[in-house]
């Protein structure tokens, strides 16, 4: 009797301790794998198969049950005993449904603005995509699609690649996809869209809407240190607030993508764990609470909506550009923007060109420095929401004065002005599975 006592007490600890480890972790599971399906679906047009087969297929995310409902635009996806859901909002892409009805957030008076009319096709590159096809003197090209091949051959140290496209002394020289993608394919940036936030608040601070050095002033701070907070603090990463960007585990990255309606306002909520501008550490939180302080420079959300879209997207030819909000309705500016190779090109061009498009200064005149400017506490690895390779740490063989977008798993936009070069490569490559200073210094030394 005592032993049955035993085993029976052994199996419900078991069971609650499963419990206790599953819970948290469920939301993240089941809402990674409806948001990035639903995305896949609905926005980048990809299929179910695929991105079961690839994107989704590891750790506990390949275990989901998913269900799509290509009539509603939804998404479900279900482990164990807990289900997520993802809805279609038209032009900005999809949301799981936290903390809001999904009547609410779809219905939402989103709005959408033109994009540019003109057929690209016949427009000359940059703005559209009519280029000459002559490679500027100064390429090996022999070198070139050799480093080219090998970036698509999926060996021991190159898997996973998607599309490269390398652009130099503005003209494109190399477009190469792999054979289920095309130029017309959306790609999802992963954290390259804190590079598009780091545009918009340029944007607003060359309007006078805002000023990076001053504190932010956000009410919740008024009492606390947190009310030394600047904008430049947050874009830095060293704003002192508490925060895990662990993709491994229940961390707050997870937590605020995945289970929060309102991004920025729960990265808001985070205590202070260090002095302002003393300590620097890696942060999605940051991002999206500067998305909000950009919402909140607005006093209309249609005009919120329309921003992107009317002062950088249409201004540079990313017609293709779908930038998406969660459920709140504000744009995840750390996280999720979908566009084309060519589109993240532009972009890439636009920082190249020191934030001047043709004959627009788009961005103010020294918003480039500044962003390439190193990050206290950095030590060199890190501006502006741009990465920077000034200690060469992560790119031995490659100019120390690239700077660049990063995304999870692969998704890049080098700028390197001393090549004059623009690289963007996209792909699914988990840490490890890639060796990107091989594929880029081999780009680099194919170029005077």
């Amino acid at each position: 009797m005592k032993i049955q006592k035993i085993i029976l007490f052994s199996i419900i600890a078991l069971i609650a301790g499963i419990y206790l480890y599953m819970n948290p972790l469920l939301p993240i599971i089941t809402g990674y794998s409806a948001k990035n399906l639903a995305s896949g679906i609905f926005v980048a047009g990809r299929t179910q198969q695929s991105l079961e087969k690839e994107d989704l297929h590891f750790s506990y995310i390949k275990f989901n049950h998913n269900k799509i409902d290509y009539s509603k635009k939804e998404v479900t996806s279900s482990f164990l005993w807990h289900t997520s859901k993802a809805v279609y909002i038209d032009g900005f892409g999809c949301s799981l449904v936290n903390d809001f009805k999904s009547e609410e957030m779809t219905k939402r008076s989103y709005q959408k603005i033109n994009i540019l009319p003109e057929r690209p096709d016949t427009m000359a590159w940059p703005t559209g995509d009519k280029v000459t096809g002559i490679t500027p003197i100064g390429v090996n090209m022999a070198k070139m699609n050799t480093v080219i091949s090998k970036a698509f051959s999926n060996s021991e140290k190159h898997k996973g690649t998607f599309a490269v496209m390398v652009i130099y002394k503005g003209q494109p020289i190399i477009e190469k996809y792999r054979s289920d993608f095309n130029s017309k394919s959306l790609f999802l940036s992963w954290s390259m869209a804190k590079g598009i936030t780091n545009a918009l608040t340029g944007i607003l601070v060359k309007e006078g809407k805002l000023n990076i050095n001053k504190p932010v002033a956000f009410k919740e701070w008024e009492n606390d240190d947190r009310k030394n907070i600047t904008i430049n603090n947050l874009m830095h990463m060293n704003s002192g607030l508490e925060w895990n960007e662990n993709y491994g585990t229940c961390s707050d990255v997870n937590n605020m993508l995945h289970k929060e309606g309102d991004m920025g306002t729960f990265a808001l909520s985070k205590k202070s764990s260090y002095p302002a501008d003393s300590v620097w550490e890696y942060s999605s939180g940051s991002t999206n609470i500067i998305s909000m302080l950009i919402r909140n420079t607005f006093g209309k959300n249609a005009d919120y909506y329309s921003f992107p879209r009317k002062r950088l997207f249409n201004k540079i030819g990313m017609r293709s550009a779908i930038f998406e909000v969660d459920a709140s309705g504000t744009f995840v500016g750390s996280s999720y923007l979908y566009a084309t190779m060519r589109d993240y090109a532009r972009f890439g061009l636009l920082y190249l060109n020191n934030g001047k498009w043709l004959s627009d200064q788009i961005l103010p005149i020294d918003w480039v420095k500044y962003t390439t400017t190193e990050a206290k506490g950095s030590d060199g690895q890190y501006g502006a929401y741009f990465w920077l390779n000034k200690s060469g740490k992560h790119y031995p063989g490659v100019p120390r004065d690239m700077f660049y977008c990063c995304g999870h798993n692969g998704q890049y936009i080098y700028i390197i002005p001393s090549k004059q070069l623009v690289v963007v490569r996209t792909g699914f490559s988990p840490k490890g599975t890639y060796d990107f200073n091989e594929f880029l210094s081999g780009i680099t030394s194919a170029v005077e």
